[in-house]
């Protein structure tokens, strides 16, 4: 498989923060509507998180690498080997790496994560090197 162009950092935030405003926005907006008031605190809540985690990890399987944010920002995410992401690929990279790894060890390895993206050749992530993957830059 050729050597493709790896997303670095800033490419990597910009597009979850593409993801975050599509997301809370428009359920921002229906609460604004339906209380009258500006509401943030409902995206704290357990339900909002594991509807974010089910997007984060089910959408990617199913669209080729991507979430919303993602597209836009033309990276995506795919697997090392060149085959298909599969469910328990992204299990792997969402749940156990990012979510349960992030709050074991409180924030610790989502601050390593981000510098591994920073200061690898490959830019993985832990998330990545658990799950085989890398984010892939388009351009």
């Amino acid at each position: 498989m050729p050597e493709l162009e790896r997303a670095g950092f800033g490419i990597r935030v910009l597009a979850g923060i593409v993801d975050s405003i599509i997301i809370v926005l428009p359920i921002g907006m229906m609460i604004y509507l339906s209380t009258g008031e500006i509401l943030i605190n409902w995206t704290q809540g357990l339900a909002f998180n594991l509807t974010y985690l089910f997007y984060l990890t089910f959408l990617p399987v199913y669209w080729n690498g991507y979430v919303i944010g993602k597209k836009i920002m033309n990276i995506r995410i795919v697997k090392l080997d060149g085959t298909d992401l599969s469910l328990s690929d992204m299990v792997m990279r969402e749940v156990i790496g990012k979510v349960l790894l992030g709050y074991a060890t409180f924030g610790i390895t989502t601050v390593i994560s981000g510098l591994m993206v920073l200061l690898r050749h490959d830019k993985r992530a832990i998330h990545d090197l658990l799950a085989g993957t890398f984010v892939e830059n388009e351009f």
